[in-house]
């Protein structure tokens, strides 16, 4: 089979070459490419003056300019006059069956663009989507990867990303910790609240505007809750949070507070 007759059974209607429409296919070639370069040129400034879509310059710009560039050879074609009908309903087509077959994946890369733009969270940040807790390391249009507390390393796809409730524990950079700790009935209200302030005060990170506070949070059967609410800033949160639970003990007993437990006082008579 020669080339003419696989062409014709193609169904591609390829004109006459001649001389005037080899050099206007050449000119549109030339105009073609000087314009693909300054739209390419206009894309670029766009993306680098926005701050939420500079991510995806380096994800979008290669599908930019293959669109850009499969136009311009269409074009060219047609002003070799070859009938592109054909090659337009066969790309038509394959673009439907590609969809068909990647739905799940170009699903994943809607939602990375979703992301990328909306910026919930950035490489660093410690978050919470859907329930998985742990720390970004690097976002891409498919996936978010994160490394848990405990060194787990989990890759979420993401179209979940984006349905998914988000929470981000460093974007306002600090966060608010409340501990409740019991103390005896016989504790006196003001040396509770004295130990609690002396633990706090170990831990220069906590802020002092919010002043830390102190409260009774509950009066429960053998003892009464205590609660103790301050800032600090989201990278020394855990630092603080297990430090000051340590130090309550301490300063409780240095006020001499008993830090009881559920019990239960039998008394018999004689």
């Amino acid at each position: 089979m020669d080339v003419t007759q696989l062409i014709a059974e193609s169904g591609i209607s390829v004109g006459v070459l001649t001389l005037t429409s080899v050099l206007k296919a050449l000119l549109t070639l030339i105009v073609g490419l000087f314009v693909i370069r300054v739209v390419m040129s206009v894309v670029d400034r766009g993306f680098d003056h926005s701050e939420r879509l500079s991510p995806l310059k380096k994800h979008l710009r290669p599908f930019i300019k293959s669109a850009l560039g499969i136009v311009l050879a269409l074009v060219v074609l047609d002003s070799l006059g070859v009938k592109v009908t054909s090659f337009i309903a066969l790309l038509s087509v394959a673009g439907l069956a590609v969809s068909l077959a990647l739905q799940n994946t170009l699903a994943n890369f809607a939602g990375g663009i979703m992301i990328i733009t909306a910026q919930p969270y950035g490489i660093g940040d410690f978050v919470s989507i859907g329930g998985t807790e742990g720390t970004v390391d690097f976002i891409r249009l498919g996936y978010t990867k994160l490394h848990t507390p405990d060194n787990k390393e989990i890759q979420i796809p993401n179209s979940t990303v984006a349905a998914a409730i988000i929470t981000n524990y460093n974007r306002l950079g600090r966060r608010r910790m409340d501990l409740s700790f019991t103390a005896s009935y016989d504790a006196p209200t003001e040396e509770v609240y004295a130990a609690l302030r002396d633990a706090m005060a170990r831990f220069p990170q906590i802020e002092a505007d919010p002043a830390p506070e102190t409260h009774i949070s509950d009066y429960g059967a053998s003892s009464i809750a205590y609660l103790a609410r301050f800032w600090v800033p989201s990278a020394d949160y855990w630092t603080v949070y297990w430090g000051v639970i340590e130090a309550v003990r301490e300063t409780f007993a240095a006020h001499n507070v008993e830090m009881t437990y559920d019990h239960l006082n039998v008394h018999m008579e004689k």
